[in-house]
């Protein structure tokens, strides 16, 4: 017969080598090169004035402000991954789109800031004994942009954050391990948000109505970035 001692190392035994694999943090913060597709702004300038035009967005990644992310990442075993991740992406319009709508300024240019939860997916063992793992994720959320916007003659501006709309986000990269904590990464990533943007009325023109225009913005990226996991 087994003795107590034995059955207790057994039994230890058989909790430790099934017992999940501990989770696992994973902070990241990047830069890269961003870009935006043309969309069609359309809605109301202040005081009720249609506007509808298709939109030449530039992203000018790499002048202040520049652009720039940052993840936090909950990876649980199967190597799935919950998360949050901010990115300050931009979109400027272009001078002559900018003339036809009566505006001389209008940018989402202090971060057309896009906040989504993430689901992501890893593959450590993609390629057996590198340090290089693929991954792949999605996420939901919202687009909270710093609007800039003044109307040609108008005595004020528009000028800041909006709750515009929802907004969602793909990525796809891979990371090349440095240390068990540290690691390079690279990814492409891709956001949509549809935005309910409000420009202020003049406050120089008693009752004047607020401005409402609508657009889809999407960005394309090239990321470039260090994670730190513990």
């Amino acid at each position: 017969m087994l003795s107590r001692k034995s059955i207790a190392a057994a039994t230890a035994s058989l909790l430790t080598s099934t017992a999940p694999v501990a989770a696992e943090m994973e902070l990241s913060l990047y830069l890269g090169w961003q870009g935006v597709d043309d969309s069609t702004l359309s809605g109301t300038l202040p005081g009720a004035v249609p506007v509808s035009r298709g939109m030449n967005w530039d992203g000018d990644p790499f002048n202040t402000p520049l652009y720039y992310g940052g993840r936090a990442m909950w990876w649980m075993p199967a190597d799935l991954g919950i998360g949050v991740e901010g990115t300050h992406t931009k979109a400027y319009a272009s001078a002559a789109d900018m003339a036809a709508l009566g505006v001389n300024r209008l940018e989402l240019s202090d971060g057309h800031n896009i906040l989504t939860a993430n689901v992501m997916k890893r593959w450590p063992e993609a390629f057996t004994g590198s340090p290089l793992v693929p991954y792949a994720g999605a996420g939901v959320g919202v687009a909270v942009p710093h609007v800039d916007v003044r109307v040609i003659g108008a005595t004020g501006r528009t000028h800041g954050f909006e709750t515009t709309g929802p907004a969602l986000r793909g990525l796809a990269g891979l990371k090349y391990d440095l240390t068990e904590n540290w690691a390079l990464f690279g990814e492409y990533q891709i956001t949509w948000s549809d935005n309910d943007i409000t420009v202020d009325p003049d406050p120089a023109v008693p009752g004047q109505v607020a401005g409402k225009l609508q657009t889809e913005i999407v960005t394309h990226a090239l990321n470039f970035g260090v994670s730190y996991s513990f």
